[in-house]
């Protein structure tokens, strides 16, 4: 398996990694934010895994979070703010490097620690967390209400 930093040359691919992980964005929305993300490679990156036959197996990204992040003490604090490896290539390590992948970009950078969220009903994220070392610091419900009267 074979770590890269993601390029304008890797966009593809990671536009459609990050599409299989938020498919309510469209494509081309997400290699617009991709892209956006290359132009701050102090503030956010992202890392794809490639199979020994180069076919894109995963990606990570990471942001640097200056505010208050969940269960943290310090900052700033690397935040891993999506983290996707095809089902074919689970279980077998590829997130397990792309997150050493982002832990060396964060400790290039300061930080030390780093902080990621899942869904409350991702059972399957919130394992993949453990597994990788991350402990869970706590659980929140947000709440919305609408104003004007409506």
């Amino acid at each position: 398996m074979r770590i890269e930093t993601a390029t304008h040359g890797t966009l593809e691919d990671w536009a459609a990694l990050r599409h299989a992980l938020w498919p309510q964005a469209t494509e081309s929305v997400h290699r617009e934010e991709a892209a956006a993300l290359l132009g701050t490679p102090d503030r956010a990156v992202a890392f794809l895994a490639y199979d020994a036959r180069g076919t894109v197996a995963g990606f990570a990204e990471a942001a640097l979070r200056h505010d208050y992040v969940n269960g943290c003490e310090t900052s700033p604090v690397a935040f891993l703010e999506g983290i996707y490896v095809l089902p074919g290539q689970r279980r077998s390590g590829v997130a397990r490097l792309l997150v050493q992948a982002v832990e060396a970009w964060a400790v290039g950078l300061g930080c030390s620690e780093l902080a990621s969220d899942a869904d409350i009903r991702n059972r399957g994220s919130h394992g993949m967390h453990r597994a990788l070392g991350f402990e869970e610091t706590e659980r929140v419900v947000y709440f919305r209400r609408t104003l004007g009267g409506r």
